[in-house]
């Protein structure tokens, strides 16, 4: 008897954690209109049940509250986000950022590899979610291991040094050459 009683508070624990999780994501529809982005009640849930697969899968767990409400309000404002591609989106980046926290090991907060993947993304990647992941994340992810620390807080500064790691790609050096190899106007 005891241990049905045990498992029932369990379930009730992970019933409210659920709902508080829930209500942090969809509260996040406050910062996220400015920017023509909403999630429904539907789009939480998917969200949320995404967050326990890819905890699982990452052999990860989440103490407290859920990074996805960071990931929300880091990403909402990038170019490259819109209200067709949101969902898939945050899915897509709750994914990247479990992996790579254990690509690096933990040695950077979440806030840094947030701020690491939004700069990228927004800048180097142009809203490509695999070249984020593929390129700029795993190498990022190796000089992590290999001992750069350029990502810490610098002394009594709120910036971040920055490992600028890839070339950006340049669209007008790109149509230049385009240009000249075919004679293209």
């Amino acid at each position: 008897m005891k241990k049905g009683m045990d498992a029932g508070r369990e379930s009730w624990l992970q019933a409210a954690l659920a709902r508080q999780q829930a209500d942090a994501l969809s509260h996040c529809n406050e910062i996220t209109a400015a920017y023509g982005l909403t999630l429904s009640q539907a789009d939480c849930a998917l969200l949320l049940a995404e967050r326990q697969r890819v905890l699982k899968q990452e052999r990860r767990v989440e103490w407290g509250r859920s990074i996805l409400p960071e990931i929300v309000k880091k990403f909402c404002a990038s170019p490259y986000v819109n209200q067709n591609n949101y969902v898939d989106t945050l899915l897509r980046l709750q994914e990247i950022f479990f992996c790579y926290k254990n690509e690096m090991l933990d040695e950077i907060s979440d806030e840094e590899l947030l701020q690491f993947m939004q700069e990228q993304f927004d800048s180097v990647c142009f809203g490509d979610l695999d070249y984020l992941e593929g390129t700029c994340l795993e190498i990022f992810a190796q000089a992590i291991r290999a001992g750069y620390r350029g990502q810490q807080r610098t002394a009594g500064r709120d910036e971040f040094a920055r490992l600028d790691i890839v070339t950006r790609w340049d669209r007008q050096l790109y149509l230049q050459v385009l240009q000249e190899l075919t004679g293209w106007r």
